[in-house]
């Protein structure tokens, strides 16, 4: 069902897993989607590179996008950084790096879609957040802190920028099939057993799959989801039920 037909998307982290699901879902669902990564991909009807640290850098693609497939009614930030660290283990930069990415990329983001969004009426914006922003995240201490940010700067945005009928919503995803969690059971040494052990964290006993999360998104993007903002949506096989 064409349900985005006539709406224009911006993904951020497009080039694989999460982000890549998200572009091919929304394009079968009709609408116009540029995909942003650090790094090229091919997944959009417009595909964009730069780095979310740097504002001048999405100002070039902000411009390259309108010029290629029109303003954005849709916002979808699925790019993230991560570090595998303890609490005082981590290197302060560190901190500040994935803080840099993962909400004020957020941020910069915001600034360059939400005046197009007041000026077509409305939108969705739509940030991918964690499970872990909500638990103690032994050795995930500076990602899960930043994703607990991003989880109070979607509730201040919704609130914001409601009165323009622009909604924000967050999505928190538990173990999803990505290239960046296969990499992460490759370090351990013993890649199928972490793989095994960490589908039994979650009571539905497998890891997700990045359409699953799309399909999330699709659905809080759309028509079907108006009256909703300022909310958090778990995907995570019961995980959040038991964190096993």
């Amino acid at each position: 069902m064409a349900e985005l037909q006539g709406s224009v998307a911006l993904v951020t982290g497009a080039a694989s897993g999460i982000g890549a699901a998200i572009v091919a879902r929304f394009r079968a669902a009709g609408a116009r989607v540029a995909g942003l990564d650090a790094r090229e991909g091919s997944a959009g009807d417009c595909n964009l590179v730069a780095d979310l640290r740097s504002g001048a850098a999405l100002a070039q693609a902000f411009a390259t996008m309108k010029a290629a497939v029109g303003a954005p009614d849709i916002l979808v930030h699925a790019a993230a950084a991560t570090f595998h660290g303890g609490t005082i283990d981590t290197e302060e930069r560190i901190y500040a790096d994935l803080y840099d990415v993962n909400v004020i990329g957020a941020v910069r983001l915001l600034k360059g879609c939400i005046p197009e969004m007041k000026l077509k009426g409305g939108g969705s914006v739509i940030l991918l957040s964690s499970i872990n922003a909500d638990f103690a995240t032994p050795q995930l201490a500076a990602y899960a802190a930043s994703k607990a940010a991003l989880n109070n700067l979607m509730q201040t945005a919704a609130l914001e920028f409601a009165p323009h009928n622009i909604r924000v919503n967050a999505i928190a995803p538990a173990s999803i099939d990505t290239p960046a969690m296969r990499a992460s059971y490759a370090r351990s040494g013993d890649p199928e057993r972490a793989r095994a052990e960490n589908a039994l964290r979650h009571p539905l006993s497998r890891i997700g799959a990045p359409e699953e999360v799309a399909e999330l998104a699709l659905f809080l993007a759309s028509k079907r989801a108006a009256w909703i903002t300022g909310s958090l949506y778990p995907i995570d096989g019961g995980a959040r039920v038991t964190r096993r």
